[in-house]
């Protein structure tokens, strides 16, 4: 038994330090499934706080981690990893059984579980940390009390400034659809020998005030009677496929309304692209003299240079008050999300290329 809770302990101490750490990579992603959930359950007030949620709880995982593994407060911390893993079931169990969440976001971008993996990885979590919760008097800490301060607060300040860093930087490591070398237009496409989506046409009429649904190879017998009124067709899936290309829903549009996706990735010459989630006074004072130097710079250098954002009206009144002349396209808010960890984010591509990427604080690099 003493092996069994050893084995528990080290187990479990190490996958909420490895789920904290793959997650302390980007932050954004872990706030943005967030939103995801609070969206479906119309919690959208907490939005703007989800990612300093996610900063918390990834900070939390990764001391959870640590104390469970050197002993330190034991009967504190199995009872809050008991009550986490219970949270963490009710929402990879809600995905599961609501089909409106596909990944959970467990292990971020890096390694990507459906809903189904993170609900069964979940259930075996609960058995093992109800384990350590009952045998939680027998688990002795193994350093003194004092320096398991130390070493915990350590990881606090280690876990903060990890998180800090990949915010004003970018991700150390990129997991996302849009890294160095991949070409746009090609993650754009269908992958070649995906399998699409399994579906049947289903049909909905009207019979005597009640509606009526079959599918195209089960017509009722008496279909034929004129009580039967037509309201709408529509095909449903019965299997899913995995015909969904890496990078969807990119889309450059003109203040117009023109599509101009193509013609941008296309365009030979290599080219400087920002993407900007939000715009906001506190936000844009820290990178507003960087994007005048760039646009200096390119203006000099004759090299292209444009802006593509989901918050084109409010960019647009933060150009002229800065006296900014520099050409801004529309975005659509998920893809620039996943463009933009660090807000702003500044690309080089050429033809669709991406050649590079920088992060808010380092997009000056772009142009030395």
């Amino acid at each position: 038994m003493r092996l069994l809770l050893t084995i528990s302990r080290i187990f479990v101490g190490f996958l909420f330090i490895f789920s904290g750490l793959i997650k302390a990579n980007d932050p954004s992603g872990l706030s943005y499934k967030m939103q995801e959930f609070f969206e479906i359950w119309h919690f959208d007030f907490l939005n703007s706080y989800t990612l300093a949620f996610s900063i918390l709880m990834i900070t939390f995982e990764i001391i959870a981690g640590v104390a469970v593994l050197i002993g330190w407060q034991f009967r504190l911390f199995s009872w809050l990893l008991f009550l986490l893993i219970i949270f963490f079931t009710f929402l990879t169990g809600y995905a599961v059984l609501s089909g409106k969440i596909k990944e959970c976001g467990c292990f971020g971008d890096c390694i990507k579980l459906t809903s189904g993996q993170s609900f069964t990885k979940d259930l075996i979590l609960f058995v093992l940390i109800g384990f350590l919760l009952v045998k939680r008097d027998q688990v002795k800490s193994f350093l003194s009390p004092l320096f398991s301060i130390i070493v915990l607060l350590l990881v606090t300040i280690g876990s903060f400034a990890i998180q800090n860093y990949v915010l004003e930087h970018l991700p150390l490591f990129d997991c996302l659809p849009y890294k160095k070398g991949v070409d746009i237009q090609e993650k754009m496409q269908i992958p070649a020998g995906a399998i699409q989506d399994s579906t049947v046409i289903n049909f909905i009429y009207l019979k005597n005030k009640v509606e009526v649904e079959f599918d195209s190879e089960n017509f009722p017998d008496d279909f034929n009677d004129s009580t039967y009124t037509f309201v709408k067709r529509y095909d449903k899936v019965v299997r899913e496929g995995n015909a969904v290309p890496t990078i969807k829903d990119f889309v450059i549009m003109t203040s117009a309304g023109v599509d101009t996706t193509q013609l941008i990735l296309n365009d030979p010459r290599e080219m400087l692209v920002m993407f900007v989630r939000k715009v906001s006074d506190d936000d844009v004072s820290d990178w507003i003299e960087s994007l005048k130097s760039i646009v200096e710079f390119s203006k000099s250098n004759e090299r292209p240079f444009i802006v593509i954002t989901p918050v084109y009206d409010e960019f647009i009144k933060m150009n002229k008050k800065n006296g900014i002349d520099i050409p801004v396209y529309k975005g659509d808010l998920v893809a620039v999300k996943t463009a933009a960890r660090s807000n702003p984010t500044l690309y080089k591509i050429q033809q669709g290329v991406i050649i590079n990427k920088w992060g808010r604080a380092d997009l000056l690099n772009a142009i030395k």
